[in-house]
């Protein structure tokens, strides 16, 4: 059974599940709160919440540091962790798309910026792979590109590697842990520690990178 409560002003979303032996709490990206317990009781979630107003604060705040970058689109670009302008030469093959577009119709403007991606990263991406790759030591069969919404990249056990096309909006730095990230799947198809081990190998400073890519959330 689902209650909306709210806390300070900030919204929850109770889950009452009687089997439970604790209670669990969540801030969500979106900054509301998220508990779970097995007792049923608005008091009780509000001492619950209390109890926790330090960590739910400092959360919040982690939320607020890291809010997705807004782009003002057909005016803006998020490039390689920078927000540049429409004019600026980095991006004059999206600005060149757009002026031939000549519409204001979102569906279509959000076409031509996802295309920009694609192409920039089949063009930068392949390079780092393959940089990458030869340094290690190691083959892989395929090399794809897509928009997707949940991860980075992938690696499957046919030893093709999918990488994002969003991680043309990041940095180099981040993007160059991410290719090392599934190149390393060659070796270990999972994140044990010789995993991370593996990966450290090959690209020192590793851990801070991981933790740096954890709290970026990207717009659609």
């Amino acid at each position: 059974m689902n209650k909306p409560l709210e806390f300070e002003g900030i919204r929850i979303n109770v889950v009452y599940a009687p089997k439970l032996k604790h209670s669990y709490l969540r801030v969500n990206a979106d900054s509301t709160l998220s508990v779970k317990t097995p007792v049923n009781s608005s008091r009780f979630i509000q001492t619950f919440l209390e109890e926790k107003r330090g960590w739910i604060d400092k959360q919040l705040r982690k939320n607020e540091q890291n809010r997705p970058l807004q782009v003002k689109l057909q005016d803006e670009v998020l490039f390689f962790g920078t927000l540049y302008s429409i004019d600026a030469p980095e991006v004059s093959s999206l600005r060149q798309r757009l002026t031939k577009l000549s519409t204001s119709e979102i569906e279509k403007i959000t076409k031509a910026y996802d295309a920009f991606y694609k192409r920039s990263a089949e063009e930068y991406l392949s390079q780092r792979v393959e940089y990458f790759s030869k340094m290690i030591g190691l083959s892989y069969e395929k090399l794809r590109f897509r928009k997707m919404k949940s991860r980075w990249g992938s690696c499957s056990s046919k030893r093709e590697i999918t990488l994002n096309t969003q991680l043309m909006k990041i940095d180099k730095a981040l993007i160059d842990y991410v290719i090392v990230h599934e190149l390393s799947h060659l070796v270990h198809m999972n994140h044990s520690k010789a995993f991370h081990d593996f990966v450290e190998q090959h690209l020192h400073g590793s851990k801070a990178l991981r933790k740096r890519l954890k709290d970026i959330r990207l717009l659609e």
